[in-house]
């Protein structure tokens, strides 16, 4: 019962940040689209996670994966969040402004993440120590370059300058890293505690 609490309060905190991309792409962001996205996301987090728990019957990993999607897709959220609130403050969307944005906003979503996956996702009991977020912190870093460079290379090489790709581009990012994070972070930082 507790993943489910947890996993809807993730959907309900990805349903109220879904709202910032949106509003800086020029969508209008009406009570209607809030309660939408809101109710939507906490509605659907739950339901997600209990189908990888039937899944997880046969293949364990599911059930952690799907603890790791959901906290990705509030890193994500608040990854995006930061980076149009950026965007949306300066103007600017491309270029070296564009990639320390990048890099600010994922540190944002990763600083979100640490805690999620250890206690949550991956299930430590054991307190937070100094060589633990230190390995977190290069595999995470590894992550960040591989996000930064996806997202950087989308928004220089395939799109225009606008908004709508600097949100691809980090879209992209993310993708590419998730795979990196979640076997990292499974095998090397809190394996201790990870379903073998």
């Amino acid at each position: 019962m507790k993943d489910f609490k947890l996993v809807t309060i993730i959907g309900l905190l990805v349903g109220a940040l879904a709202l910032m991309p949106a509003k800086n792409l020029g969508v209008e962001v009406t009570l209607p689209l809030v309660a939408a996205s809101v109710v939507g996301f906490g509605v659907f987090a739950p339901i997600a996670l209990a189908i990888l728990k039937l899944l997880a019957r046969k293949y364990p990993v599911f059930e952690q994966f799907g603890k790791f999607a959901a906290v990705g897709t509030l890193n994500t959220l608040i990854d995006l969040g930061v980076l149009n609130l950026l965007i949306l403050i300066s103007g600017l969307s491309s270029g070296l402004p564009y990639a320390g944005f990048k890099a600010s906003s994922f540190v944002a979503g990763t600083t979100n993440s640490y805690f999620w996956n250890k206690f949550w996702t991956f299930g430590s009991k054991m307190p937070v120590t100094a060589k633990e977020y230190i390995r977190f912190a290069g595999f995470t870093l590894v992550g960040v370059a591989i996000n930064v460079t996806v997202a950087t290379s989308v928004v220089t090489f395939i799109g225009d300058g606008g908004k709508l790709f600097a949100n691809i581009g980090a879209l992209s990012g993310v993708f590419v890293a998730l795979a990196w994070n979640f076997v990292s972070y499974k095998k090397f930082v809190f394996k201790r505690f990870s379903l073998e």
